[in-house]
């Protein structure tokens, strides 16, 4: 009966195998999820996702084949459906808050609600679409999706749009952790945690367990010992691009520095408009009157940093191949010198772009920074192509 379950895996692009579907059979047959749809989720979903990149797929995958009624033939609604009464009531206790119980109340309470859906479900013969009394889709009734009602159970829709349903039967838990899709602060920490060294620095804050069992074992009394906690002991320095054609970036922008900002400790940030000339600067509201001369920038921070850029590379042709081509000031040298000097300063170099890498075979200046850092050395914005430069970088 979970072979529709099994194959919307594979259509989603979720690698399980037949051993992970048959051991996923094995535990619902041992009874691990039986009348418990969070405990039947959590079981496949540990069973048969191998990568924390994959939890969105097979949470699409999960949608998909548990949707709703839409996806159940007439034939098999009456054998199909079988809501326990036990079930129904941990769901509440576990879903909803004191004040949503209260509202609920005032149709009958949830017990009420869930008896008439189990007694609509018996009656229905098939799909419907509108109305307010059947199960199915734009209408006024309480049970279905894409309809509207004070008090409902929502069955089959991906998102909320009153926000008035009582119970969520798909809700989907893990969005953006799926290597194509643009990132978030949480999945940029789950990529930049690529890049580590470890190291033990700082104050001696943190119990060492082995080392306070083995002095206890020496000298016959406890003995705490502790050491000095393990960090992370790269070194970065981030260069970031403002201004013009990032402004639509901001957001994504800001979630990576501050991804970077929690992730390492050693972190040196300076920003740039558009392409590296002779001064950056820390504070974009005194970029005018308070910049860092690039040269001592290049001089100050030593070839064992990891030196990463952010941008979309898009701007006229002329800023990064001549002299005087920097649209706000004039350049003494053109910006494909400073990017050079900083490619050989920092071997370990990166330039993550936040542009749809669809547009990218259509922008010149792209092409020429590709040329001067190297075509694999700048990456998409995206789990997987910062994962990808993080691995470049190590």
């Amino acid at each position: 009966m979970f072979l529709p379950f099994f194959d919307a895996l594979r259509t989603e692009r979720v690698p399980v195998s037949l051993r992970e579907y048959l051991a996923f059979l094995e535990g619902m047959n041992a009874g691990l999820a039986t009348y418990d749809i969070d405990a039947f989720y959590h079981l496949g979903r540990t069973i048969m996702v191998k990568d924390e990149r994959h939890i969105d797929r097979y949470d699409r995958a999960f949608s998909r084949a548990f949707a709703g009624l839409e996806s159940i033939p007439d034939s098999a609604v009456m054998e199909a459906v079988d809501i326990p009464a036990d079930w129904l009531a941990k769901m509440a206790e576990k879903h909803l808050s004191d004040a949503e119980k209260a509202e609920i109340e005032a149709t009958g309470g949830f017990e009420a609600l869930m008896e008439r859906l189990k007694k609509r479900l018996e009656e229905q013969k098939g799909r419907h679409q509108g109305g307010s009394k059947w199960v199915g889709t734009a209408g006024t009734s309480p049970f279905g999706a894409y309809g509207y009602n004070p008090e409902g159970v929502r069955i089959g829709q991906d998102k909320s749009r009153h926000q008035r349903a009582v119970k969520v039967w798909d809700k989907r838990e893990f969005r953006n952790l799926d290597d194509s899709v643009d990132l978030g602060t949480r999945n940029i920490k789950v990529a930049l945690k690529r890049l580590r060294r470890w190291a033990r620095d700082g104050a001696v804050d943190e119990l060492d367990l082995d080392g306070t069992i083995r002095k206890t074992a020496q000298n016959g009394y406890l003995d705490v010992q502790t050491r000095p906690e393990r960090r992370n002991a790269v070194k970065v320095l981030l260069f970031l691009d403002v201004g013009g054609s990032m402004d639509p970036h901001v957001q994504v922008v800001e979630e990576l520095f501050s991804a970077a900002k929690a992730e390492f400790k050693h972190l040196e940030h300076f920003y740039f408009h558009n392409c590296l000339y002779e001064g950056v600067w820390r504070d974009n509201k005194r970029r005018w009157n308070d910049q860092t001369a690039t040269w001592d920038v290049l001089r100050k921070y030593g070839s064992d940093y990891k030196c990463i850029f952010v941008g979309d590379a898009s701007m006229s042709p002329y800023e990064v191949a001549m002299p005087g081509g920097a649209n706000e000031h004039w350049n003494k040298e053109a910006g494909s010198v400073w990017l050079a000097r900083a490619r050989d300063q920092w071997p370990a170099h990166l330039w993550i772009n936040p542009m749809d890498q669809r547009y990218w075979p259509h922008t010149q200046s792209l092409h020429m920074i590709q040329e001067i850092f190297g075509a694999d050395r700048m990456v998409p914005m995206t789990l997987e192509g910062i994962s990808r430069g993080m691995r470049l970088l190590t």
